[in-house]
């Protein structure tokens, strides 16, 4: 009796992707602005301002309010738009928004 293994005689089929793979891009400057919003700079010219005011004050973002907490945004390690380890942006997301491909940010908890 043959094993299991010996019986695949071709590679399974699997079906094909029906969604475009997005390259994970990461922002190379970000600067707080008046008003609560944000100026992204990427690696492939793309720049923007986002604007967070709607946000500022809610849920995840409530420590925001404080301005000067506001102003300490930066890029973390592995490229998020941050405050802190607790209050980020996804940066796929910002891109997105910028670039008009898909609207809304999403943060991370």
């Amino acid at each position: 009796m043959s094993s299991p293994l010996e019986t695949i005689k071709r590679p399974l089929d699997y079906p094909k992707a029906s969604h475009e793979i997005l390259n994970m891009i990461r922002p190379i400057k970000v600067k707080a602005l008046p008003g609560y919003e944000i100026m992204i700079s990427y690696p492939d010219g793309v720049e923007g301002t986002i604007d967070l005011s709607s946000s500022v004050g809610h849920g995840v973002f409530a420590p925001l309010r404080d301005e000067s907490f506001f102003r300490k945004v930066y890029i973390g390690d592995f490229g998020q738009i941050a405050w802190s380890d607790d209050i980020e942006i996804c940066p796929d997301s910002a891109y997105l928004e910028i670039t008009g491909k898909r609207g809304g940010v999403f943060a991370h908890a």
